[in-house]
């Protein structure tokens, strides 16, 4: 069966390595010049693609995300730093041979059943290259394009934003902190990145505020006994807990070692929810204002 991929970052990488362990005979595509989707740094933001900002350091270890079948070399840091992690998925697609399947600065353009599909089950595939298009078919097809490609910016939320005469932007469009030199910032959002670009901002801007509308849980990269944060919390111990004490019981413990970093009640971040029912963010910077 020949299987088109769309996209060559994390999920088009394992997928197209996978579809290889099957015998199938993938084709991966993905538009943009290289590998690595959402862990490919640029200094400029590329239409279709996620953008990073120069500073973004994984939030989860090496040793609860690498693939089962490619650990990550034993020098790589606990915690990797993007062009790290685009070399580790580097590695893993000339290791397994996925490189030689995939079509760099291809764009699929249509993906439709074909008018047999009833019984043959495929599908026609038209992708451009340099201004050609050519036609494909397929016996399937594996969508990888991820969803951190196109910014929300929810406008209609801020009634009086076009009377603003100060910039807005989304993360999206970060890439380092002296564009908030001596300025007063607002970050609306404490997710990931909402955390990471206002610890950023604090040292250059003159003060800056985050706005959350129901708190969240910030939790250092290293937890307990200098332990991964990750590898702390994914135990088969904390799962034994999760799954069979009562429920109450196990919010007062995740409440009481979450706070015991800072008290999330003295600075109005307290959720409302369990961890594993609201939002948490990863943050070891310290803020200066």
């Amino acid at each position: 069966m020949r299987v088109a991929v769309v996209g060559a970052g994390v999920s088009g990488l394992t997928a197209t390595k996978c579809c290889l362990d099957e015998g199938l005979e993938p084709t991966c595509f993905e538009q943009s010049q290289d590998i690595g989707g959402v862990w490919r740094y640029t200094e400029h933001i590329e239409a279709g693609r996620p953008s990073l900002y120069a500073s973004v350091i994984s939030n989860s270890s090496k040793e609860m995300s690498a693939f089962s079948d490619f650990p990550y070399p034993e020098d790589f840091p606990v915690f990797l730093p993007h062009a790290k992690l685009l070399d580790y998925l580097r590695r893993y697609a000339n290791h397994f041979g996925v490189m030689e399947h995939i079509k760099l600065r291809t764009t699929v353009v249509s993906i439709r059943k074909r008018p047999d599909f009833a019984t043959t089950g495929q599908w026609d595939v038209v992708t451009e290259a340099d201004g050609k298009h050519t036609s494909h078919v397929f016996d399937a097809v594996m969508v990888c394009t991820g969803n951190f490609s196109e910014p929300t910016i929810p406008l209609h939320s801020f009634p009086g934003i076009e009377r603003f005469k100060g910039q807005y932007f989304h993360s999206r469009q970060y890439k380092r902190p002296d564009v908030f030199e001596g300025k007063r910032v607002l970050v609306v959002g404490m997710g990931n990145s909402g955390v990471d670009i206002a610890v950023e901002a604090s040292h250059v801007a003159t003060k800056v505020t985050v706005s959350t509308s129901r708190g969240a849980w910030v939790l250092g990269r290293v937890f307990e006994h200098g332990y991964p944060w990750d590898v702390v919390f994914n135990t088969r111990l904390m799962s034994l807990i999760r799954n069979n004490l009562p429920g109450p019981l196990v919010w007062a413990l995740i409440n009481y070692t979450v706070n015991k970093r800072f008290n999330h009640e003295n600075y109005g971040l307290q959720p409302e929810h369990r961890l594993v029912s609201v939002a948490s963010s990863v943050c070891d910077g310290e803020g200066s204002k």
